[in-house]
C-alpha cells in the first residue's frame, strides 16, 4: 500500500516511517509536517492509506479529512485517547493508534487496512456553510452566511464578514464557484455580494452592511431576479 504521513512533529513522522519499514505491505511515499502540504500533494497524487495526527496547529486531523472529496483509508496516530468516538464517525478512518506505537500494534493496523474496504464513492464533504481559505500557509474556516461582500484587489480578494475581513490570494472567478448561487451574485467585475445582506438599492449602487457597491448595468436585471420584490 502506498502511504503518506501527516504529522507536525518530526520525531513522530520518523517513528511511523521506521515502523513502516519493518512491514512489507507498506510503502511510505511522502511525509508532511502540515495538512496544507498534504492536501496539495493529494490534489495531484493518489495514495492507499494516510497516517494522520489529530493535533496539528490551526488545522487538525478532522478538519483535514473534511477537505478530502474521496478520502483513502486513514489510520489516526495521536497521544490523545479522547477522540476515538468522534474518529469512528468517519467511514474512512479504519484504526486509531495511540502514541507511542509498538511494531505489533502497527502491524495489526496494517493488516486491518488490508482487509477493510471503504464503500465505493465514499465522500467527505465540508459542511454546507463552511469555506476553507489559505491564509499565510494556514487553512482558515469561514462561515459562508457571514460573508456579505467579496472584492477583487489585484491578485488578491478581500472577503468581508460580520466579524472579520480576510485577504486571500485568489480570484473572484475561483471563489464564485465555491459559493451558493442562490445567495451570492457577481454584480460587478470587482464585486460579489450576498444578496441576503442587501440593505438598500439606489440607481446603480447597492448598500450592503456599511459598504456602497457599484452594480454593472448588465448585472442589474439579474440582481433584481434575486430579490423578493413587492
Amino acid at each position: 500500500m502506498n502511504c503518506i504521513i501527516v504529522d507536525d512533529e518530526e520525531t513522530a513522522r520518523l517513528i511511523i516511517e521506521k515502523l513502516a519499514s519493518q512491514n512489507a505491505l507498506v510503502t511510505i511515499k511522502e511525509k508532511f509536517a502540515s495538512a496544507i502540504q498534504a492536501i496539495k500533494y493529494l490534489n495531484q497524487n493518489q495514495v492507499d492509506l494516510i497516517f494522520l495526527d489529530i493535533h496539528m496547529p490551526e488545522f487538525n486531523g478532522f478538519d483535514f479529512i473534511r477537505t478530502l472529496k474521496h478520502p483513502p483509508k486513514i489510520i489516526l496516530t495521536t497521544s490523545d485517547r479522547n477522540f476515538a468516538i468522534e474518529a469512528f464517525e468517519y467511514k474512512c478512518i479504519i484504526d486509531y493508534l495511540v502514541k507511542p506505537v509498538t511494531q505489533e500494534r502497527f502491524n495489526k493496523a496494517i493488516n486491518k487496512a488490508q482487509t477493510i474496504s471503504i464503500p465505493t464513492g465514499t465522500t467527505i464533504k465540508n459542511p454546507e456553510n463552511d469555506l476553507f481559505v489559505n491564509i499565510e500557509r494556514r487553512l482558515t474556516k469561514i462561515d459562508i452566511p457571514s460573508i456579505y461582500l467579496i472584492e477583487a484587489k489585484g491578485d488578491y480578494i478581500s472577503i468581508k464578514t460580520s466579524e472579520k475581513n480576510y485577504i486571500v490570494h485568489s480570484t473572484l472567478k475561483k471563489i464564485e464557484k465555491k459559493l451558493p448561487a442562490d445567495n451570492f451574485l457577481k454584480i460587478h467585475r470587482s464585486y460579489i455580494i450576498n444578496v441576503k445582506r442587501i440593505i438598500d438599492i439606489e440607481d446603480n449602487t447597492v448598500l450592503i452592511e456599511k459598504d456602497i457597491v457599484p452594480v454593472s448595468r448588465n448585472k442589474r436585471p439579474e440582481l433584481l431576479k434575486h430579490l423578493n420584490l413587492l
